[in-house]
């Protein structure tokens, strides 16, 4: 039976938004074109998981993990940070979020002529800076320059490279398990579109959380490894897409308590006023994970400790019956409704 586009014959920015719309092109496009062989390297993790990065298992049983992801995000300074600086924390945090500790970076930067060399500098300079003070080698890279009017600006691509000693992967979520947030959802993502709409973000108390997350994964893990199942940075489709992905994979149900979800109020008064989803806002600097029951008050107070004071435990993981792959959300007047995947243009060029 022949794919039919849900958007109609051609490619659509919904088709990069990282939804309904992406998963739809890449299974059709590539998944579905591998064979299962291609899809993991040498009994490590690949597409056959989907998760923020890939592994590679070592002669001494540790795994090489391998994250790459490309930055598009308009416009290229915001409150917060820049494309640099968002560049660089996004390769480290998908490698944070295996179980990995970052250990080096590649990078592939194409830029416009005419792009102001001070503006490129400031850009590199603040991807250096991330990776000075993670301590993460930048091992390699390229350097292009488009005609004029060809690109818009700058499109940087990065590959991070870590080291775990177990991998993390979503595919690990079981049913009982707590879904814990580190902190308030939808922060980038509201900056960003604030500014699309031109809009003062600042003014708005509005401010990109953009931050390696480094220094909670690592002790995180080295303390609680074996009983955090899964773990994911909400980017693009924000914690609405990360959730149903978790659910799609494992097929469970997961049910989220809307209450306890943290989100500041300038966040909740923009996404209102736009008719957006805040749960479909990208984070660039909040974890989601998927902890053991037994030890996830535990587990919550250490996050806290470690400077998240904003974290919640949120939901839990069902098994699933009737129902599987779903996502839950009890409303804040106390009904149900299913959480679905985000869908459309949401915000353009988010990251």
């Amino acid at each position: 039976m022949r794919w039919r586009p849900s958007l109609g014959g051609s490619v659509l920015l919904a088709h990069g938004a990282g939804g309904r719309e992406t998963g739809e092109l890449l299974q059709h496009m590539l998944l579905s074109k591998l064979a299962e062989s291609m899809k993991r390297a040498l009994g490590g993790y690949g597409t056959d998981v989907l998760d923020d990065g890939a592994t590679i298992p070592l002669p001494d049983g540790r795994h090489l993990v391998l994250s790459v992801d490309s930055y598009t995000v308009n416009p290229i300074f915001f409150p917060g940070g820049d494309i640099g600086k968002l560049a660089a924390t996004g390769s480290i945090n998908d490698i944070a979020m295996m179980g990995a500790r970052p250990v080096a970076l590649m990078d592939s930067i194409v830029v416009e002529e005419g792009f102001p060399l001070e503006d490129l500098e400031k850009i590199m300079d603040s991807m250096l800076a991330v990776l000075r003070e993670e301590g993460v080698a930048l091992i390699g890279g390229d350097l292009k320059v488009m005609p004029q009017g060809q690109l818009d600006k700058i499109v940087i691509t990065t590959v991070g490279i870590g080291v775990a000693e177990r991998p993390i992967v979503d595919v690990g979520l079981r049913p009982g398990d707590k879904i814990i947030v580190t902190g308030p959802v939808g922060e980038h993502g509201a900056t960003i579109m604030a500014l699309q709409h031109g809009i003062g973000a600042e003014a708005e108390g509005l401010q990109s959380d953009c931050r390696p997350l480094t220094g909670l994964m690592l002790p995180l893990v080295e303390r609680y490894g074996e009983h955090i199942h899964a773990a994911q940075d909400p980017t693009r489709g924000g914690l609405a897409m990360a959730l149903n992905d978790w659910a799609s994979k494992t097929g469970t149900v997961v049910v989220v308590d809307e209450k306890r979800v943290p989100l500041r109020e300038p966040v909740r008064a923009y996404s209102e006023m736009l008719g957006i989803d805040p749960l479909s806002l990208a984070c660039e600097g909040v974890a989601l994970l998927g902890v053991a029951p037994e030890s996830a008050e535990e587990v919550l107070e250490y996050v806290r400790t470690l400077g998240f004071q904003d974290a919640e435990i949120i939901g839990e993981v069902y098994k699933g019956e009737r129902h599987k792959g779903v996502v839950l959300l009890r409303t804040r007047t106390g009904g149900l409704r299913i959480l679905e995947p985000p869908s459309g243009e949401l915000v353009p060029r988010i990251c």
